[in-house]
């Protein structure tokens, strides 16, 4: 398909949402995953909190009518932003996805509850091994828009504004399962980094040069 890739622009944000909601399956639609009332909660998670926090670094695929098919979004400092996620935009959001209990030892049986539970901890996304990885970031297109070049120019566009931030490099975490996704940043010069403790995840990173 043909598109452009542009900056991003407040009136994207529910395409954003949308994007991110059918693409969060590891790489899937993870519609069928959420309640109605839920949909929104994987954006609110992995999309709306950049766009609306640093939106100098939101980049989106637009085919030419104004609708985004796909994005790149991320972090400059991925510790300031953590902090600017819990002061500034979890008050926002948490009404509709309160916390879970206090206390509570119980492991999340359903996304949504998985969801919430990452909402309410940004203090996650900083870990020792990725320090000398300040920038994070998430990119995600819709299936259309794969396989056409776009990820790539995304990816270019996102590093040359970190670079130009002055920011050296940037990491990413992603499904191990996904290797689609870890063939492609592979292509784009990214390595693993050694976690202790990763989880379902692996963590790539790259220079920003």
């Amino acid at each position: 398909m043909t598109g452009t890739v542009r900056p991003y622009r407040p009136a994207d944000l529910p395409a954003l949402y949308d994007i991110c909601l059918r693409t969060a399956d590891g790489g899937a639609d993870a519609t069928a995953s959420y309640a109605e009332l839920d949909r929104d909660l994987v954006g609110a998670i992995f999309a709306a909190p950049y766009a609306v926090l640093e939106p100098d670094l939101a980049f989106v695929v637009d085919e030419g009518d104004g609708q985004p098919v796909g994005y790149i979004l991320g972090a400059a400092d991925t510790a300031a932003f953590v902090k600017r996620f819990r002061a500034e935009w979890l008050p926002t959001v948490a009404g509709r996805w309160p916390a879970p209990p206090d206390g509570s030892a119980a492991e999340p049986a359903t996304a949504t509850e998985l969801m919430t539970l990452l909402l309410h901890t940004p203090e996650r996304m900083v870990l020792p091994d990725l320090a000398t990885y300040p920038a994070h970031l998430h990119l995600d297109l819709l299936p259309r828009a794969q396989r056409s070049g776009h990820g790539r120019a995304l990816m270019t566009a996102y590093l040359a504004a970190l670079a130009a931030k002055g920011v050296p490099a940037v990491h990413l975490g992603m499904l191990t399962t996904n290797t689609p996704a870890r063939a492609f940043y592979d292509r784009l010069g990214f390595h693993e980094i050694p976690v202790a403790d990763p989880g379902p995840l692996t963590y790539l990173g790259r220079s920003t040069a």
